[in-house]
């Protein structure tokens, strides 16, 4: 196997994919979680309290979570190419809905929905990049994938802010309806466009030469025998595994982590006392940060070979800074600290998932890896819930978000645990 043309093909798969990727997560996870700016004036208007809005805003994820690990068999079955495109034009729809609930119930629905909707679109990028980006580069790209993740919300916040600011009243529509249907309707767009973008296989892929298909075709082929080599997983055991179970517990904390910072730091920060689109901008700073931090981290990651250890220490760092950032009332020590929590959620998340795909191939990959994001997506539902919870029994914003900074400790623990998985077991 030519190793230039492994190089080249690597090269140009990040060039013609990895973009694309990105703006499709981009999108996703701004629609996942516009809900908390929308906040900023929606829980007035539809008379929604703390509690009411952290289910509201949770429960995407258990809908999502529901249907994660059958929508991500399906795409292994069919294709990411139609799967793909199906799931982001779905939510599209659903998310432009959101502009029209009129309360509680209504919202609560629609949310579901959004994550039934949504549900196999970020394991199945993550398994469709493991067919196509060999394992000595994989952590950098995933970091630059998920980089989509907080320049969402670096652009997202002060768009939203601006929205809410200046869109206020236009043709009888309140600023966070008219949130819902602009950021909406790029999915709908970019769904469309996956069905052309997307290849299912390395020969499907004009923009490849013969002797790069066949470089990655062998490179990927190796790989799944060498992990096959190890431990061959079924579709079972990917199931029922206590390491993929562990797994998923690291995931459940990283991600409460995460998406108690999305969901609440829009109203932490609005309490400094800013406009809503000064809070934008605020709000954008920690996720710029992340942003740029996760990207080296990654490198630094395929760089040393190293996994576990990147993932456990941004993770304990992370945990330990939002307990600290949620109990410091001046805002400028806040916003440091906070900035540092979500600098550890970021570095630790794109390295995380290098953990699955080095133990697992194939349909156990598919359901592995939707397992663990959906076992670990629970989180998404616990911590603004269990935040919104605190909230109505009194605690302060800042005492109730910093509550789940243990969960985020307990995945740096685990994972340093689990370990790697790559090892063969003595007794095999």
């Amino acid at each position: 196997m030519p190793s230039n043309a492994l190089s080249t093909a690597s090269a140009k798969v990040r060039r013609r994919l990895l973009p694309f990727l990105i703006a499709c997560y981009f999108v996703a996870y701004l629609d996942r979680v516009n809900v908390g700016f929308a906040a900023l004036t929606m829980n007035a208007d539809l008379g929604l309290g703390p509690e009411a809005f952290g289910f509201t805003a949770g429960i995407f994820f258990l809908g999502y979570c529901l249907f994660e690990v059958p929508s991500n068999l399906i795409l292994a079955k069919v294709g990411a190419r139609i799967w793909i495109a199906r799931i982001m034009v779905t939510w599209g729809l659903v998310s432009i809905a959101m502009a029209f609930v009129t309360g509680a119930t209504s919202l609560s629905v629609t949310r579901f929905l959004l994550g039934v909707a949504e549900a196999g679109f970020f394991p199945g990028l993550i398994y469709y990049l493991t067919n196509w980006v060999p394992a000595p580069v994989r952590a950098s790209a995933i970091a630059t994938f998920m980089m989509a993740v907080p320049v969402s919300a670096v652009v997202g916040a002060p768009l939203s802010g601006l929205i809410l600011d200046h869109l206020n009243g236009v043709h009888g529509l309140k600023g966070w309806q008219w949130l819902f249907i602009l950021e909406g309707l790029p999915a709908i767009g970019l769904g469309i466009a996956a069905a052309f973008v997307l290849k299912d296989s390395h020969d499907d892929a004009a923009w490849l030469s013969e002797p790069e298909r066949r470089a990655l075709n062998e490179t990927i082929a190796a790989e799944n025998a060498a992990k096959a080599n190890v431990r061959s997983y079924t579709l079972r055991d990917a199931l029922t595994s206590p390491r993929i179970l562990s797994l998923s517990l690291v995931y459940f904390g990283i991600a409460t982590g995460l998406y108690s910072l999305a969901f609440w730091l829009p109203q932490i920060v609005k309490a400094f006392g800013l406009t809503n689109t000064q809070t934008g901008l605020v709000a954008a700073v920690p996720f710029l940060s992340g942003a740029i931090v996760m990207y080296f981290w990654g490198r630094h990651s395929d760089k040393t070979n190293e996994r576990v250890w990147h993932v456990a220490l941004p993770a304990l760092m992370g945990g330990l800074a939002l307990y600290a950032g949620t109990h410091v009332t001046a805002p400028a020590p806040a916003l440091v600290l906070l900035t540092l929590a979500a600098i550890g959620v970021f570095a630790s998340l794109p390295v995380f998932w290098t953990l699955p795909a080095a133990m697992l191939s194939g349909t156990a990959a598919a359901a592995g890896i939707a397992l663990i994001n959906s076992a670990g997506n629970v989180g998404g539902f616990v911590g603004p819930y269990l935040v919104g919870w605190l909230k109505g029994q009194g605690l302060a914003d800042g005492e109730a978000t910093g509550t789940i900074a243990l969960f985020m400790i307990v995945s740096g623990v685990v994972v340093l645990l689990a370990g790697d998985g790559t090892k063969k077991p003595a007794s095999t």
